[in-house]
């Protein structure tokens, strides 16, 4: 009854009434469908590097992903994102699977003969349907503001796919109120924040003046931030919770505001550290639209796609475009060139942090090209491409490639030489990469191996010059050929330092001695969405293993519910995954069924402790036929059985029967005695089982300093029961310093502190915690109370 209530209240919480009104307004498939699935909501930060987002969470930046390392205890992991370091590229491997799928952000397409860039639209899907034999990451899914739709459902802002997809697919004209009541404070919240950057637009400007900036620059960002990083960013937000209130089955959403004011500011400038905040503003929106929603249990990553680095403008430094440093070299070598237009000098909307050709500006690109049909440069970020539409020597392009260098200042020139290598010029010298690499990048480089070797793969790129111009060079600032202050593109150790931050028991594995890649992620991500990925123990970590001190026994006791969340989700698995994330050495639960025509006849017993590669024993408090109905403990150590039975029970209440189970757990040389229990409902039968507890057959009996009493007393600590035990042990939540005794009963409603941990007062209380994340808050109407102890003559 209890529980009922307590899922009742739950259910009937004002969020999860609002997404279950949003389910049914948008027609989304019965809850019955999803529920046993999981789900998957990416949060893609573009441009943020691994450094730079740690620098942030130590600043006090992004305080709900700081949350989720310290009280979720998910990890940080370091992504190589692929060369050339950029959204396109890390795009195509992590929803197609295809590594470098482009050569640049900007290149000339050998097969449409004319420039490109991936910002315009009919290149970006172009490019996907060259991906869409490989399998979608994001089928039936969101997608927003990726340069790929990745075979969403719902794509929106995504450049292969700029239409707008209807999400309100419905013959009823009253669902857009409807929806504009539901999220009445949400649309407020969001017009505030627009309301506030438009305010803040002038002190922007005026700041962006006083750093020497160019004042149409300015006033051009001014305008695209706005729309770019704060309007379509709310818009964004508010469109996928509502995808995650409807529960489709993966939600990407990638946020453009940080990369954007990095190109124009750099990296580390205070706009870009403030587009940082609301950036994690709207990670906790999408976290609490993944608590709220009863379609489905949704995993909640928060990636990168590469790193910026800090740059110097090649135009600033030389004082005219590398175009026209290039036209110069090859004239200079007795080439008569004419050179290709600039597609630099015609400037669209600024979009993504990068410039948007108009089609028609393209056009006449194209048209000019074919004419002149002398030599092309694409040149974006610190990364560009040489074309040569004549025949040259490989002596010729050894000359120009050298006098890229020394006369137009390039700093890294390659070209491709035969199938395996790829010869490079530097301020050093000649030099041949793979081998070479250290040269190039540096010892220190973290990708070092991996990045040589893609370079020489850039360079044998079908749509790849006929020379890969860099701007980087050991040593020295990284340059960027157009003007910006910050870029990416390039081999730099930051620019491919991508991150992603998971969940305690995502299983992430890279193939070999290779680091983690945006492939890594697709194939995690995939057996997750496929229900095929789960946890293995050397992926299991709690926000407090890092602090657990040695020589501690940690145990944990958690009332299951039969392994029914408070969604009304049956799940061992994830109740299995909850303990996991702690790390115990032993485990007390209660309420398990075996075998149960309820919970479909499953072991949950079993099946949980072979999910933690655990001992087992159980206990059956109740057992008709062949179900069962009781209490376990789990253990990594090894254990017996001491006492296991029924306690006793006031005939006339005619109460569901009551059980202990007492092992003895063997830490080292010390041997600590557990019981387990879960007690009547009914006070006047409580106070009997308790005076059983007490007496002679189990807690009279396990000698001093070595007892253990823990499980689900149905008693709040100032109850006489627990008042009468407490004559006898120490209850491990009270008198802890800089501990404030947690609530463990109701899940997220916190209602009572019911489940406790008594132990004798030689026993050594060194941390007390109770779980509160967002799976252990829906998986039971109860949440996990964990201590660890020192035990009392270890060695003695």
């Amino acid at each position: 009854m209890r529980s009922r209530v307590a899922q009742h209240l739950w259910r009937s919480r004002p969020g999860l009434r609002r997404s279950e009104w949003t389910a049914r307004l948008l027609h989304a498939p019965d809850r019955a469908k999803t529920l046993s699935r999981r789900g998957l909501i990416v949060v893609q930060i573009d441009g943020l590097s691994r450094p730079a987002v740690t620098d942030a969470i130590d600043a006090g930046d992004m305080p709900t992903v700081a949350s989720l390392v310290a009280s979720e205890g998910y990890r940080l992991h370091a992504v190589y994102c692929g060369i050339p370091s950029s959204t396109p590229v890390a795009q195509a491997e992590l929803f197609y699977g295809v590594p470098l799928a482009v050569p640049a952000y900007q290149f000339f397409d050998r097969r449409a003969k004319r420039p490109v860039r991936m910002s315009q639209p009919d290149v970006a899907a172009a490019v996907e349907r060259s991906l869409v034999r490989h399998r979608a990451l994001l089928g039936g899914g969101g997608s927003y503001s990726n340069v790929y739709r990745g075979g969403a459902r719902e794509a929106r802002f995504c450049m292969s796919s700029l239409e707008w997809t209807d999400p309100f697919r419905t013959r009823y004209p009253l669902v857009l109120p409807a929806l504009g009541a539901l999220y009445g404070r949400e649309l407020l919240q969001a017009a505030s924040r627009v309301l506030r950057d438009l305010v803040s637009t002038p002190g922007n400007f005026l700041s962006g003046m006083a750093g020497g900036q160019n004042v149409v620059a300015e006033l051009k960002f001014a305008t695209s931030h706005l729309a770019v990083a704060v309007i379509m960013r709310e818009l964004i937000a508010l469109f996928a919770v509502l995808d995650v209130a409807r529960g489709l089955p993966v939600v990407y959403v990638n946020l453009v505001g940080y990369d954007e004011c990095a190109h124009r500011r750099g990296p580390g400038s205070g706009l870009a550290r403030r587009a940082l905040r609301d950036i994690d503003d709207v990670v906790d929106r999408m976290i609490t639209a993944a608590r709220r929603t009863g379609r489905r249990a949704y995993d909640i990553w928060v990636i990168s796609d590469h790193g910026q680095e800090p740059t110097v403008s090649y135009i600033e430094r030389h004082g005219r475009p590398v175009r026209d440093a290039v036209v110069d070299v090859f004239r200079a070598q007795g080439i008569p060139v004419e050179g290709w237009p600039s597609t630099l000098r015609r400037l669209g909307l600024h979009l993504h942090g990068r410039h948007l050709l108009s089609p028609a500006a393209g056009d006449r690109d194209a048209a000019e090209g074919r004419r002149r049909n002398r030599i092309a440069v694409t040149a974006q970020g610190p990364l560009g491409h040489v074309y040569a539409f004549m025949p040259l020597a490989h002596e010729d392009l050894d000359t120009i490639a050298a006098a890229l260098g020394e006369d137009a200042h390039i700093p890294l020139v390659m070209a491709p030489d035969g199938r395996d290598r790829a010869r490079a010029w530097t301020a050093g010298g000649r030099w041949t990469l793979p081998k070479d690499g250290a040269r190039i990048l540096g010892d220190g480089h973290p990708y070092l191996a991996t990045a040589s070797r893609e370079l020489v793969e850039l360079c044998r790129h079908p749509d790849a010059g006929d020379l890969v111009i860099s701007g980087w060079s050991l040593g020295a600032p990284l340059v960027s050929f157009p003007h910006e202050n910050g870029s990416h593109g390039g081999p730099g150790p930051e620019e491919t330092a991508a991150f992603a931050l998971v969940p305690p028991d995502t299983p992430l594995t890279s193939v070999g001695a290779e680091p983690l890649r945006p492939a890594d992620l697709r194939r995690c991500a995939l057996g997750i969405l496929d229900g095929t990925v789960r946890g293995g123990p050397e992926a299991r970590r709690s926000p407090s293993v890092g602090n657990r001190l040695p020589g501690t026994l940690r145990l944990l006791t958690y009332n299951v519910h039969s392994c029914i969340g408070l969604d009304g989700r049956l799940s061992p698995e994830r109740i299995a995954q909850v303990i996991a994330a702690r790390e115990p050495d032993v485990v007390a639960l209660q309420e398990l069924d075996v075998s149960r025509h309820r919970t479909g006849r499953v072991d949950q017993a079993q099946a949980i402790a072979e999910r933690l590669e655990m001992l087992l024993h159980f206990h059956p408090a109740l057992s008709i036929g062949e179900e069962r109905y009781g209490d376990a403990v789990l253990s990594r150590l090894p254990m017996r059985v001491v006492r296991a039975g029924a306690l006793p029970r006031l005939a006339a209440l005619r109460a569901e029967p009551r059980g202990a189970l007492w092992v003895e757990i063997e830490a080292g040389a010390t041997r600590v005695q557990v019981i387990n229990t879960h007690l009547s409902l009914i006070p006047s039968e409580r106070r009997v089982q308790v005076d059983a507890l007490l007496g002679p057959d189990w807690l009279g009996a396990t000698g001093a300093g070595q007892a253990v009493l823990c499980g689900d007393f149905n008693a709040l600590s100032w109850f006489p029961v627990c008042r009468r035990i407490i004559s006898h042990l120490r209850d491990v939540q009270l008198g802890q310093p800089g501990h404030r005794p947690r609530t463990t009963w109701q899940g997220g409603l916190g209602l009572g502190r019911i489940d406790h941990v008594f132990v004798d007062p030689a026993i050594e209380v060194v941390a007390v915690s109770v779980a509160d994340d967002i799976q252990a808050r829906v998986a039971s109407d109860h949440l996990p109370l964990m201590v660890d102890l020192r035990l009392p003559n270890r060695h003695g």
